[in-house]
């Protein structure tokens, strides 16, 4: 077997995406504006999960800068060693989040802006309960993904082949509710990559807490 087959799907598209992946959406405003509603809430030197950390640009960046301390876990080596370069004042480790444990309550906030859409919709749901558990009560969630209604999806990403999972606006709420958060905001957008092969794509952004116990 290739060693490119023994590997996360995500982490051979992003191994290869690299910085192309940040300068594509280093302008989305609409991701800009769901970190600045969780930096609103967020008390000073919270502990955070930055689930698919990508290059660390812009969210483990944007809260190390206000004084947050970030741990991001990413699948491809690549981002993790472009992220930990660009964002020397957050940790990052190459991992899967399918496959790490977590402490309970042991974040005051997870960050996982599209990372689970490689993920099959039973493993979307694990990982959204797995994160609500992570956070401490009353602690926050903010999630990101493409609202469609489209499962083992084959397309094109930025000139890779992708295999996409998700779910429409309404059954991804339902599935975050279903974990015990409750949805403090909600915005739908639609955005394009600054990027030659990038089309313009729905996106979802929810900023959840799970509830005090």
């Amino acid at each position: 077997m290739a060693e490119e087959d023994r590997r996360a799907p995500a982490a051979v598209v992003f191994d290869t995406l690299g910085l192309d992946y940040e300068r594509a959406f280093a302008g989305s405003g609409p991701h800009r504006a769901s970190l600045g509603r969780l930096l609103e809430l967020l008390a000073p030197g919270s502990r955070v999960l930055d689930v698919g950390s990508g290059t660390g640009r812009p969210t483990a960046q944007t809260l190390t800068d206000a004084g947050h301390r970030v741990l991001g876990i990413d699948v491809s080596p690549v981002m993790v060693e472009l992220a930990a370069r660009q964002v020397p004042g957050a940790e990052f480790r190459l991992a899967d989040i399918r496959e790490t444990p977590l402490a309970e309550a042991s974040f005051d906030a997870v960050c996982a802006y599209f990372s689970l859409l490689q993920m099959s919709r039973a493993e979307q749901q694990a990982v959204v309960a797995k994160l609500a558990r992570a956070v401490r009560p009353g602690g926050l969630i903010a999630l990101a993904t493409v609202p469609l209604d489209v499962e083992e999806a084959e397309g094109t990403f930025m000139g890779q082949p992708i295999r996409v999972t998700s779910f429409t606006a309404e059954a991804f709420t339902g599935l975050v509710t279903a974990a015990g958060l409750t949805v403090l905001a909600e915005e739908e957008t639609l955005f394009t990559p600054a990027h030659p092969e990038a089309g313009p794509e729905p996106q979802l952004f929810l900023l959840a807490r799970r509830g005090a116990d």
